[in-house]
């Protein structure tokens, strides 16, 4: 494993770039911002909303997928209070247990800017199915939820002839990944490897009826075209930040996860907060790359100024290999594992050339960023 010489990102994250000096593309990205003319970016916005925006003010502007979190705050404000749109949220449930300040913020998201919320509640039965195989051959537990993120709020967009469609950050341009361009276009989201297609026989083996299915897969693309979608990120338009994000969503009522839930596996309380269990998925990035959300945020924190590397590294030594036990608890219940039969499965996804098992028989890397 390498690591940034700025930040803490190793060269494992899937899709990642290093430049000759060793630094990772998230930090030479977000030092491409001071070239960036944003207050021209934000005049394009406001040019590519108003070819949206309804004159009558009697249909929807723009659809918003949203999960009730500090982001999903932040485009909203962005959008109803800066912009003057009228945005129809879409969301997904995960099915799991909600923490107190999921259940508050999705409410909140509708009262505090005035917005109608469609909410999917997929179907538990197939969800349940479909976490077990994902979890157990590819170490994606949440993959059937992450799908329908990305799918269900396409499928509205046809349905109900609103083609504007908004999300937050470009995630594989602002932390690394395998689309590294910048662009204002979201069209090619769902092929950022975060949920890709797998073969459906594989699903319908599970005794799962097909056109249960259809959510799962993505509008053909000839029906994309015809719809004229038009899907962004406001990332491209402006400056994101996820402190700065959650400062803004505080302030129309945003909770985070202060008086109630303290994680072991995160250095932060107000990001991904919205239920314990789904935290597995994220977190499954360690055994397989050697780092998980600890170091993605830890990560940010540099990049912003916050903390140096040195803190960095001290926070992804503290937190990155521990998995909270309430997210375990969340998980174990809703998927019927026991807790022997969850940590069997996880271990045979360590990347042994990676890890170690020490001589207390728990894994360990083999080299570790503070060993530098």
């Amino acid at each position: 494993m390498r690591y940034c010489k700025k930040c803490v990102m190793p060269d494992t994250r899937p899709g990642i770039h290093f430049n000759e000096d060793g630094v990772c593309q998230a930090c030479v990205n977000y030092e491409k911002r001071k070239q960036i003319d944003w207050n021209k970016r934000w005049e394009e916005l406001k040019e590519v909303t108003n070819r949206y925006k309804n004159k009558d003010g009697n249909d929807y502007d723009c659809i918003i997928a949203v999960s009730g979190g500090k982001d999903s705050h932040f485009q909203t404000y962005i959008m109803k209070e800066k912009l003057g749109m009228n945005p129809l949220l879409i969301s997904v449930e995960d099915n799991f247990p909600m923490t107190e300040a999921g259940e508050h913020n999705i409410k909140n998201i509708s009262e505090s800017f005035g917005c109608d919320i469609i909410s999917l509640k997929p179907n538990i039965k197939n969800q349940k199915k479909v976490t077990r195989y994902m979890f157990e051959e590819y170490g994606k537990p949440t993959w059937y939820i992450d799908r329908l993120i990305y799918t269900y709020p396409l499928h509205m967009a046809i349905k109900f002839d609103i083609p504007f469609i908004i999300y937050g950050e470009n995630v594989s341009y602002e932390y690394g990944g395998n689309q590294k361009d910048e662009t204002p276009s979201a069209i090619n989201q769902i092929y950022n490897g975060v949920a890709e297609e797998i073969p459906w026989k594989e699903l319908i083996n599970l005794g799962i009826d097909e056109k249960s299915l259809n959510l799962l897969k993505a509008p053909d693309k000839e029906d994309i075209k015809k719809a004229e979608l038009n899907p962004i990120y406001l990332s491209y338009y402006i400056k994101w930040n996820s402190l700065k994000n959650y400062n803004i969503a505080k302030k129309y009522g945003f909770k985070d996860l202060t008086h109630e839930w303290d994680r072991t596996h995160h250095i932060e309380n107000f990001d991904q907060i919205d239920s314990r269990a789904y935290l597995v998925h994220p977190w499954l990035k360690y055994p397989k790359f050697g780092h998980q959300f600890a170091t993605d945020f830890a990560s940010r924190l540099v990049r912003y100024g916050m903390i140096n590397r040195e803190k960095a590294i001290e926070l992804v030594k503290k937190h990155d290999h521990n998995l909270d036990p309430k997210t375990v608890e969340d998980f174990i219940e809703f998927a019927g594992y026991s807790r022997k039969e969850f940590w069997e499965i996880v271990d045979k996804f360590y990347n042994k050339d990676l890890f170690r098992k020490n001589d207390l028989g728990s894994w360990e890397l083999k080299n570790p960023i503070w060993n530098e």
